[in-house]
């Protein structure tokens, strides 16, 4: 009789709980936890697929070597002093920042990786820091910071209860959510409108997530702020701010005025594709809300002004009376609040130290991941000669990847911490392999502080690891120990190990609730804690950093229109990334790798659907199958994020066999935005030609 167990998905910001049936060992089946406190019973096709992914075949499951004669499989404590050896005489002789780190998406999604990251990161000392903030979620974390005074105070969507919703770039049919956990988008999002609420889509494509809207205005890549300051010009000529209420706690109201005043619907309607009169309806409409939210994700983080469109999403909250009030965008409060102690350790976040080649700053501890490849190419003090990579793909996942694969192979010596042999991973002298969250328990420490309604919840391990495998924070604390301080491994593994754990349940007893870890093994569904509690705190509308930038816009809106084609990214319900393209469940079915098309563009260049095209952009091309569809914008294109994965052919034996290319052959990594040195990754101009 299979037994079952209860666990969080760990493969999207969603965390939907999941029901386990387990016999000897192997999950036979999963299902949707239906009385999972956030969740309720909801699962997509990629909880289902963790089935596949723990049970994959290329799945690495000891760590190996790169020889001349192929991948060598080695001992842990060989692998261990090897890694020492080589990172300590690399420091030595060329310094700290001689070693570069790059941690990778996943590692947010699993409490011990993330603790051990840390740690490895305090060991290491380098400034050479790099993760996929710069690729999708600076802009918003800066922006918050300005605005709020906390990098970590980030509002989400009261979608539970709002009569509103305004969604920019963001697309939770796909994503289920993104900085936000929704438990289930679907059902949340459908919500509102079956209750007479509204939900309006600002995108350049009408994606998945506009078959639950009840409007959507297709808009030029790049346009977010504008729109925004244009609905602002519109709330304060017709008297729709509340000055005096929000008076008392914000900070440059009349100059914020006096901005949006420049931003009339008339002036930026044309530049954004968006008439008018929709500007000043969207506007108005969400002024008279009982309860309004704008939310903005993905799309506008990659634009070419990400963090003005970040900052004014802010700012369209504040000014509307929507901050921190019942179905606006309110703060969560989680059990595990990390975000005092992490102002207390961190003190100033931006800026710190900038890269060497191009002088960009860094931001809550990382540098700009654009920068990566000329690091390592660049001879001169601070060059990265070895690098280690943890749960990340950075030759998929950063602007001119192609560049960086071929950066990777002049290195002296790089680790990867990956249970998989990926596009990076192949390049590594070391692979370690780690054990995956069901393996081990899991805290989601930080999503849960970006959940719509406030629950706590601990996953246990549902399965054992393969026999001698690490998790993250084995991996990571036994080499940062190493490096740095060996003689803390004679205090014993295994209260390093429970350390996690330990942490975990400290923050839980000094928490808000006052709760123990031992509360939330007992409570294998979750404990809800309630609705998002109202709350207030002083914010600044007009920082100094975001104003400065407004003149970039400025000349944007004034220059003449180009006729090419931009291109922008998508993402699929059965992907993340590029992270689970090696299980046939989620790759199955119809193509989901073409480039899609207007069919007006198409009549123009000649083109048909099914047609093989190559995509051409100022840095490089691709070729891809053409589809055409009514659902994008004339004069947009769009390729999904993640694939190409072609050069692992022996590694990644289903992945390497997708038809989809590796769209960061055509971003540029000298394509930033001077805020925050965020990549633009979307709106990249491009040509399309028959291949």
């Amino acid at each position: 009789m299979p037994d079952l167990r209860f666990a969080t998905c760990n493969l999207c910001d969603s965390l939907c709980g999941l029901r386990f049936s387990v016999e000897d060992g192997r999950i036979e089946a999963i299902a949707g936890d239906a009385e999972d406190v956030l969740s309720a019973g909801h699962v997509c096709a990629k909880g289902v697929g963790l089935r596949e992914l723990l049970s994959d075949p290329d799945r690495l499951r000891t760590p190996v070597r790169r020889t001349a004669a192929g991948w060598q499989a080695i001992g842990w404590e060989e692998a261990f002093a090897e890694i020492t050896r080589k990172l300590k005489a690399i420091q030595r002789k060329h310094g700290r920042d001689a070693v570069g780190l790059y941690v990778g998406n996943p590692v947010a999604h699993s409490h011990r990786a993330a603790l051990g990251s840390q740690l490895l990161t305090a060991a290491l000392g380098t400034k050479n820091r790099f993760d996929p903030n710069s690729q999708d979620g600076a802009p918003r974390l800066f922006a918050c910071w300005q605005v709020y005074g906390d990098a970590l105070a980030l509002p989400v969507p009261d979608v539970d209860r709002t009569e509103f919703l305004l969604l920019l770039g963001a697309n939770p049919a796909a994503s289920n959510g993104s900085m936000v956990a929704l438990g289930d988008a679907r059902k949340r999002l459908k919500a509102i409108v079956k209750r007479g609420g509204r939900i309006v889509l600002i995108d350049p494509r009408r994606t998945e997530t506009a078959a639950w809207c009840t409007q959507h205005a297709a808009i030029r890549p790049g346009g977010d702020a504008a729109l925004l300051l244009g609905m602002l010009h519109v709330l304060f000529a017709e008297g729709r701010v509340a000055k005096d209420a929000i008076a008392s706690f914000a900070d440059g109201l009349v100059e914020l005025e006096a901005l949006a005043a420049r931003f009339a619907p008339e002036r930026v309607g044309p530049a954004i594709d968006i008439p008018a009169d929709t500007i000043r309806q969207v506007a108005r409409d969400f002024g008279a809300a009982g309860s309004a939210c704008a939310y903005g994700r993905i799309g506008i983080a990659q634009g070419e002004f990400g963090p003005l469109a970040s900052w004014l999403v802010e700012v369209l909250n504040i000014v509307t009376g929507n901050l921190g009030r019942a179905g606006g965008a309110m703060f969560p409060s989680p059990a595990t609040d990390i975000g005092p102690i992490a102002r207390r350790l961190g003190g100033k976040v931006f800026g710190r130290w900038r890269s060497r080649v191009r002088n960009l700053p860094e931001f809550l501890g990382s540098l700009p991941s654009a920068v990566l490849a000329e690091e390592i190419e660049t001879p001169g003090p601070g060059q990265i000669r070895a690098l280690i990579t943890m749960a990340g793909d950075p030759v998929l996942s950063t602007p001119n990847g192609d560049r960086l694969g071929r950066a990777l192979q002049g290195l002296a010596f790089q680790v990867g911490i990956d249970f998989y042999l990926n596009e990076t991973t192949r390049h590594a002298d070391i692979v370690l392999p780690a054990a995956h969250a069901l393996e081990t328990g899991n805290f989601d420490l930080l999503l849960l502080g970006l959940a719509v309604r406030n629950v706590a919840r601990w996953s246990p391990a549902v399965v054992p690891p393969p026999p001698g495998v690490l998790d993250d924070w084995q991996i990571a604390s036994e080499l940062a120990l190493r490096l740095r301080a060996p003689w803390l491994l004679r205090l014993g593994r295994r209260l390093l190990r429970r350390l996690p754990e330990l942490l975990i349940d400290g923050l839980l007893r000094f928490g808000k609730y006052r709760l123990r870890l031992a509360d939330l093994r007992a409570a294998p569904h979750g404990i809800d804690l309630g609705p998002l509690r109202p709350s207030r705190r002083q914010v600044q509308l007009m920082p100094a950093a975001l104003v400065a930038d407004l003149p970039r816009l400025e000349r944007w809106l004034a220059k003449e229109r180009e006729t090419g084609l931009l291109l922008i990214g998508r993402r699929h319900l059965r992907s993340n990334n590029s992270w689970m393209h090696n299980l046939d469940l989620l790759v199955k079915g119809p193509l989901r790798t073409q480039l899609l098309m207007h069919p007006v563009d198409a009549g123009r260049l000649g083109l048909e659907d099914g047609a093989r095209v190559r995509v051409r952009s100022g840095v490089g091309e691709v070729t891809a199958v053409l589809a055409l569809s009514d659902t994008m914008a004339p004069g947009v294109v769009s390729l999904p994020h993640g694939f190409g994965h072609s050069s692992a052919a022996e590694t990644l034996r289903i992945a390497s066999k997708l038809d989809g290319p590796n769209v960061n052959a055509l971003t540029d990594r000298l394509r930033i935005e001077p805020v925050v040195g965020a990549s633009i990754l979307g709106g990249v101009a491009v040509e399309v030609e028959r291949a």
